[in-house]
Order: structure tokens, then C-alpha cells, then sequence
């Protein structure tokens, strides 16, 4: 099985790349939720990832 990280367009938020991430690792989207905000409020680093995975990461719907 070959799996891509790619946004979710099912479990999203704003963006869909928690629902993507979560789906890639096999996890609940909320616990990928509460590490970006961790990381979010230990320093503002959540954010700046956040931003840089929703423009670089693809949909799931153009991945093949």
C-alpha cells in the first residue's frame, strides 16, 4: 500500500492539513489538532508550519 501525505477535503478545519496528517499517521485529528496548538502557543512555530504545509502539501483529490 502506498500512502501520500496530501490535505483532506473530508476532516478539515481551515486547510485540511491536520485531517491529512492525521489520516497519513493513522491517528484522530484531534490529537494532531492539540500538538500544532502546543506548538502554537510554546513559541509561535505552530503557525508558520501550518502555513508552509497548506501551500506545499496537494490535494487529495489530485493525487493518484
Amino acid at each position: 500500500m502506498n500512502k501520500k501525505l496530501c490535505k483532506s477535503s473530508t476532516d478539515r478545519k481551515l486547510f485540511g492539513v491536520c485531517g491529512g496528517i492525521a489520516e497519513y499517521l493513522g491517528v484522530d485529528s484531534t490529537i494532531v489538532r492539540l500538538v500544532l496548538a502546543l506548538f502554537t502557543l510554546a513559541g509561535g512555530s505552530g503557525v508558520l508550519i501550518y502555513i508552509i504545509a497548506a501551500l506545499v502539501m496537494p490535494d487529495d483529490n489530485n493525487v493518484a
